[in-house]
């Protein structure tokens, strides 16, 4: 395969950090990404939009591009996209509009059915506004995933399975946020499948996931041995190739750029569902991105590479392995 051009003397505005409430992982995904763009050979900055001086910094020297490792509020909502286009700077992942729309789990799941990618029933309740429990549960079962529908890393996220507990999860989840997804639990197996590119986006790897918790939660993302993650997973091609056409479908309704990378469950008979678009995967040492694309042949200095490269709109070879 060959290596991704690498701009003469690019200098790359890391952006880590912020003030979501996935402060802590943000940072750490910027220490991963700017070791690895530094071995790429690229000039990096590291800068945390939390401080002012640091936004200063961004506004007034002359870098390339930015590479956001912002997670969550404020950096994968379309806020800093949208500081970054005002300024006129390129940046790594999806524009205003597509991060957004995928930071809205609710919004989101609307998009996938009108598009044909499968996603289980929901109802979504605002915060101030009645709701008929009896009637939201008549509709997604007993048997319930409530969630903030605009956090992410699992913040504001609950397993329930009784009426009294799954009160409980909304009244908490709606402390957290305006709105609140009540979800069909469907039981099954977890893979994640990432997309890279801009005009023509291609899956890499699925990856099945095996949370040591009863559900994929923050700590099993982020806590050393939280998660088993086998990839490429080991299931048939024909499930395989499901899951990657699936994720490059959810790629491009929500009109990603990039990179991005969809969460699934599938059920014992075959039947995946999507359950949301991460538009910036993380970048730590536990993160499924890299290992993804380790699987596929790239190193995590190529990958970022690329991910620059994508912000820039310039050529690379295509990676087609899956």
């Amino acid at each position: 395969m060959a290596l991704p051009v690498i701009p003469e003397k690019c200098s790359v505005a890391v952006i880590a950090g912020g003030k979501s409430g996935e402060r802590e992982i943000s940072l750490k995904s910027g220490e991963g990404a700017s070791g690895a763009l530094r071995e790429a050979g690229f000039n990096v900055t590291v800068l945390d939009p939390a401080r002012k001086e640091d936004l200063v910094t961004l506004v007034e020297q002359p870098f390339d591009v930015a590479f956001l490792c912002l997670h969550g509020k404020g950096g994968e909502d379309g806020v800093m996209q949208g500081f970054l286009e005002a300024i006129g700077l390129p940046y790594t992942g999806s524009g205003v509009w597509a991060s957004a729309l995928a930071m809205d789990k609710a919004k989101t799941k609307r998009v996938y059915g009108r598009h044909g990618v499968p996603t289980p029933p929901s109802v979504t309740i605002y915060r101030g506004k009645p709701y008929d429990l009896d009637a939201i549960l008549e509709e997604v079962g007993p048997d319930c995933v409530v969630k903030v529908t605009n956090e992410g890393s699992t913040l504001g996220l609950f397993m329930t399975h009784t009426p009294d507990y799954t009160e409980a999860a909304i009244q908490e989840a709606l402390a957290l946020g305006n709105s609140v997804l009540v979800e069909k639990f469907i039981a099954g197996n977890e893979y994640t499948v990432a997309v890279v590119g801009n005009e023509h986006p291609h899956a890499l790897p699925v990856i099945q996931i095996i949370p040591q918790n009863d559900f994929y939660d923050f700590e099993s993302k982020y806590a050393p041995g939280g998660s088993t993650h086998l990839c490429p997973a080991p299931i048939d091609e024909a499930l395989t190739a499901k899951l990657q056409s699936l994720a490059e479908a959810a790629h491009e309704c929500l009109e990603c750029r990039g990179m991005s990378r969809t969460d699934f469950i599938v059920e014992e008979d075959g039947t995946a569902w999507a359950l949301e678009t991460n538009t910036i995967p993380g970048m730590t040492g536990t993160s499924l991105l890299p290992d993804a694309a380790r699987a596929a042949g790239i190193t995590f200095p190529e990958l970022c590479t690329k991910l620059v490269n994508y912000a820039l709109d310039l050529p690379q070879e295509r990676q087609t392995d899956r």
